[in-house]
């Protein structure tokens, strides 16, 4: 059963209840207000014959007998019954004997002032009736004609109007789900029509103010996070491709020379070191790629540890020089800071994979392979601060710098696959993380990133 058909039966169903339940009050009163008439009439008609019979002189049984024949006020089929003290009969409507009243009843009138009861179809009215000399008890009955045919009439309108209203309501409601439900029909359709060729598309979303539109808000999320994972495979399987196919063809080609004649040790030595040295090209560029994928893909911070920059920084100096002793690191503290301010959420690989990447370009880049980084703080913000004195970069190509294998016009000499900085550029936006590059050839760059410091029991500030 579809949403559409369950909310029209539901609506239904509550709009049926109600009726139901207003129908039922309506009748329930309306049979309580009949009864109530109905004695009420019975017993003003019966304390008016008692009072002619027993207060006035000039009236006795007979002559009221002839006034209550043809009396106009009468009820339908009404009988009336007065009895003294002695349980005598001093005067009755009921020729025939209709109604049955025993001495029981009698005395329970007399010790209760009044009991309603009924002898079907009669409905039964005693009551005590006091004078200045004596206490009768007076016995009234009738049938409601006129009170039931109200009462059967009103059922009818009532039955009918509910069967009415529900079938009324059904048809509102089947109008009013359809309509309610006609933004979600287009939402269907509109992400029907996006493919793994078409992840551009996004769902509209409508006034951007009720459910639905949140609905379609959060289809557009998802669509932006698949296709930014669709665009990270895609660009990850081109860039492999690429890369991988130059280093991959260079060790083909010196095996394969290797492989054309004998050579002496010496020169086996030499052609495998040079292979050497491409194959851990070729793993670097590798690791690389595959960093590059994990910060462009993942944008969780679920898996976000407490991690300590500083430690990094050491430990990053540390490999650096370790990996070519020509390379200086020299790393400086604002005094203003303390342990919290050196402790950020993230990813540790990939945040000292950005901190190792901008110290190697900067001693690369550098004439002196030197590379300064300063830690402060600045608005709240773990800084910081990578200076070297290399050879910078174009002012026109600053903006490019971030895209993956771009490399700088004046770097070409210099041995390197332009993957770094996109890499950085994507570990920082990935920790909410901010990055600004200031350069002039031949003199230098300034690179400057920051965190949020909050530790990792609290949740990262974003950017």
């Amino acid at each position: 059963m579809q949403v559409r058909e369950k909310l029209t039966y539901q609506f239904v169903a509550i709009v049926a209840l109600i009726l139901l339940a207003f129908s039922g009050a309506v009748y329930y009163f309306s049979a309580d207000y009949r009864e109530e008439t109905l004695y009420d009439r019975l017993k003003s008609r019966a304390v008016n014959v008692a009072n002619l019979l027993i207060n006035i002189d000039e009236v006795d049984s007979a002559t009221l007998q002839k006034i209550e024949k043809n009396n106009p006020l009468s009820l339908p089929d009404e009988k009336i019954i007065v009895y003294n003290y002695k349980n005598q009969i001093l005067f009755s409507t009921d020729h025939k004997n209709v109604f049955k009243i025993s001495p029981k009843l009698l005395d329970d009138v007399r010790l209760n002032q009044e009991v309603r009861f009924e002898q079907k179809p009669y409905e039964m009215l005693g009551f005590l009736y006091t004078s200045k000399y004596d206490r009768f008890v007076v016995i009234s009955g009738a049938i409601d004609v006129y009170g039931f045919k109200k009462l059967d009439n009103l059922s009818d309108i009532l039955v009918a109007s509910v069967a009415v209203c529900i079938i009324i309501t059904f048809i509102a409601g089947s109008i009013y789900s359809r309509r309610a439900l006609r933004p979600i029909s287009g939402v269907i359709n509109q992400v029907d029509n996006i493919t793994a060729s078409s992840m551009n598309l996004r769902v509209d979303e409508g006034n951007k103010k009720d459910e639905i539109a949140k609905l379609a808000e959060t289809f557009n999320k998802m669509l932006g996070r698949l296709e930014g994972a669709f665009l990270a495979q895609k660009n990850f399987i081109a860039n492999a491709s690429h890369e991988l196919r130059t280093p991959l063809t260079v060790i083909s080609g010196q095996l394969q020379v290797l492989l054309l004649r004998d050579r002496t040790a010496e020169d086996y030595k030499k052609n495998i070191a040079s292979v050497l040295d491409d194959v851990k090209n070729l793993n670097l560029i590798a690791d690389r790629l595959l960093l590059l994928m994990q910060a462009s893909v993942d944008t969780s911070v679920a898996g976000f540890t407490s991690v300590r920059v500083d430690e990094i920084l050491w430990q990053a100096k540390k490999d650096i020089t370790q990996m070519n002793d020509v390379y200086t690191v020299i790393i400086t503290f604002d005094p203003a800071l303390d342990e919290n301010h050196l402790t950020v959420s993230g990813n540790e690989q990939l945040i000292r994979s950005a901190v190792f990447n901008l110290l190697e370009n900067g001693c690369k880049f550098s004439r002196d392979h030197k590379t300064e980084v300063h830690l402060t703080t600045h608005r709240n913000r773990l800084t910081m601060i990578f200076t070297d004195k290399g050879i910078g970069i174009p002012a026109e190509e600053l903006e490019f710098i971030f895209q993956p294998f771009r490399r700088g016009t004046n770097s070409t000499h210099i041995k390197g696959h332009g993957i770094g900085l996109s890499l950085v550029e994507k570990i920082i936006r990935l920790h909410k993380g901010s990055i600004d590059i200031k350069s002039e050839v031949n003199t230098g760059t300034v690179i400057t990133i920051s965190f949020s410091y909050d530790i990792f029991n609290s949740n990262l500030i974003s950017a």
